[in-house]
């Protein structure tokens, strides 16, 4: 038995989202959420490298050894001068070479295997970022993938974690080493020769100034450059999904300018993210050499006077280097930390982000369906205060089909939505053989619905697994079982490679009817108890049509079905034929019932089958 209820007015179908639901992007997120380094961020980004925490010890290891021997080498090398060729002693100089030459290839040797550990850990970390990032998109709400743009999505998972890896792997590491490098240069120089040390450090004060300085700048150049390349992504992402459209219109100049604009802002940030640093370089550089002649001529005038030696200079000069190497390291290293704070604040909104639609608290699996459903007093709205449907009441029985028309927008597809659970109701209930659809797994649930939509979306890969994509496990009899009952398995065997065929992205080697006629195997392989049928039909012509309804009739035998239809041929065997105008159910019966009664589903019909009244001119 059939039952309907009566409700008020809205906008229809998918596309009644509040202007549209890639149009609510929310700016991207995307502001950037805070203007200095967020600590918190960036110690529960920490998780992701724990653990390999092994790998990142043996990096801090190695980076001991690269450090400490590097700082040996001037030290040696100022003995070496001072004494051991002073004094001419052929034995001295041989084993101060020998010493010399081991701390050099301890320095190699720890920075190159210091690089490596990173370098495996890091991708290591990032594989696993981008692995638990991945799984969560997949249990998001559809509602989350409606309002956000493909390719900011993909920033986040490919751009915002790459900066973060590069933080978390070699960034932490690197802050340690240089700053252990900092320390122990300054030290080894206090300790050869305290007043020259302290007349090199003079310069200090003049260093911290241009950091600071430059730090406060980079802050937002970097956070700007974030958005912008997340802008530019996305602008480029739907450009070329878009692209038939494009052509078809001829805007690609129009497209042009939009994505150069994009490009150029691009750019632009960029540019003065990256005109800061070759302005801050040059200016440590600069300093580096005023500290070189500092010591040049300060350590001079003490040479001459005896009180230091030429090694003692000679071991300044390359500890001058040592020391302000690791200074412009920091000064970059900043930079990273600014855009891995962000973009980890970033990285962390999306993990932390909740599904709309979550299982109630003691939610079990669906073990077996009978088919029977229910809508009780259902109302929905996509934007508060904007409903699409009003107080929906049906029933289905197990094995009946409910077909579902109604003019574009008056909410079809938002049914099927529901009852796909990609939305839960507003108000009132869905119920699945009595049970409320929130008490049931949506895992189960989805292993026994087969759902078709009017725009089917095939994977880049073979006929075969396309249609195998529910059932991984099928064999290839099962597959050209399901074709044939389709009607997919005679323009199959046409193909280049019949089912080993290789289907290019979106399935543009198709025809729309083809691809369809694959979306119904598909559906039929996994044998569902219940089947919805998103207007199936709309976008094929009429051969494609009339095959698509024999493989319908194969498919819809003995399960529970929602059809929503465009095309009124195709559902007048339903048992009922619900009709739906401004988000209410206005109509209900037979096609004999409702043809008989008149009303909205005659008018309808009579549109699409009557023939037009002849015009004045008797054209």
């Amino acid at each position: 038995m059939l039952g309907t209820g009566m409700g008020g007015g809205g906008m229809g179908g998918g596309g009644g989202m509040g202007g549209g639901p890639r149009g609510l992007l929310k700016a991207m997120g995307e502001h950037e959420a805070g203007s200095r380094i967020r600590g918190a961020v960036l110690w529960r980004l920490l998780v992701f490298v724990k653990p390999y925490w092994a790998g990142l010890l043996a990096g801090v290891f190695l980076m001991l050894v690269g450090t400490l021997s590097g700082l040996l080498v001037p030290y040696v090398t100022r003995h070496l001068i001072d004494v051991d060729i002073v004094q001419k002693d052929l034995r001295g100089v041989t084993r101060q070479g020998l010493v010399l030459a081991a701390a050099m290839l301890l320095a190699y040797l720890g920075s190159a295997g210091q690089s490596l550990v990173l370098a495996r850990v890091g991708q290591k970390s990032l594989y696993r970022l981008r692995r638990d990032l991945f799984e969560h998109l997949q249990r998001l709400s559809v509602a989350y993938h409606d309002r956000h743009l493909v390719g900011v999505t993909v920033s986040r998972v490919i751009h915002d974690v790459g900066v973060i890896n590069n933080l978390l792997s070699e960034g932490l590491v690197t802050l340690l080493g240089d700053s252990l490098l900092i320390v122990g240069t300054m030290a080894v120089m206090l300790w050869m020769n305290p007043r020259l040390a302290l007349i090199t450090f003079a310069i200090g004060p003049v260093m911290i100034l241009a950091t600071v300085l430059f730090t406060r700048q980079a802050r937002q150049a970097y956070r700007e450059t974030r958005e912008k390349v997340a802008v530019l992504v996305g602008n480029l992402a739907e450009n070329i999904e878009g692209m038939r459209v494009i052509q078809s219109y001829a805007q690609e100049g129009t497209s042009q300018r939009r994505f150069e604009e994009r490009n150029w802002d691009n750019r632009t940030a960029h540019v003065r993210a990256m005109s800061l640093s070759f302005l801050f370089m040059p200016v440590v550089d600069f300093l580096g050499t005023a500290a070189t002649c500092i010591v040049l001529l300060a350590g001079g005038m003490m040479v001459a006077g005896g009180a230091t030696t030429p090694g003692v200079i000679i071991a300044f000069m390359a500890y001058m280097q040592r020391l302000f190497m690791p200074i412009r390291e920091l000064s970059q290293f900043y930079t990273t930390l600014q855009s891995a704070s962000a973009g980890g604040e970033r990285v962390l909104e999306l993990l932390h982000t909740r599904p709309q639609v979550r299982d109630a608290a003691g939610a079990t699996p669906l073990l077996a369906m009978q088919g029977r459903l229910e809508f009780r007093g259902v109302s929905f709205c996509y934007a508060p205060g904007t409903e699409v449907l009003h107080d929906i009441s049906m029933r289905v029985e197990p094995g009946q089909t409910v077909a579902i028309v109604g003019p574009t927008g008056a909410g079809k597809t938002t049914i099927a939505n529901l009852l796909c659970r990609f939305y839960e109701p507003t108000s009132g209930e869905v119920l699945i053989d009595g049970r409320p659809i929130q008490t049931i797994t949506a895992g189960s649930l989805h292993r026994h619905l087969g759902y078709v939509s009017q725009d089917p979306f095939l994977f880049a890969g073979t006929v075969a697994e396309n249609i195998a994509f529910g059932r991984d496990d099928a064999g290839i009899e099962a597959i050209a079982a399901a074709a044939r009952h389709a009607e997919a398995d005679a323009f199959i065997r046409q193909l280049p490679e019949g089912y080993q065929t290789r289907i290019l992205e979106g399935g543009s080697n198709l025809s729309t009817g083809q691809r369809q006629l694959l979306s119904i195997a598909r559906a039929i392989l996994v044998e569902p108890r219940l089947l919805i049928m998103d207007e199936a039909t709309s976008s094929v012509d009429t051969a494609t049509e009339a095959l698509i309804q024999k493989a319908l009739a194969t498919l819809l035998k003995g399960r529970t079905a929602v059809v929503i239809a465009h095309r009124l041929t195709t559902i007048r065997s339903a048992d009922c034929i619900l009709v739906i105008d401004d988000g209410r159910i206005v109509q209900r019966g037979s096609h004999d019932e409702l043809m008989a009664a008149g009303g909205l589903y005659r008018e309808l019909y009579e549109r699409q089958f009557l023939p037009a009244a002849p015009s004045a001119t008797g054209r």
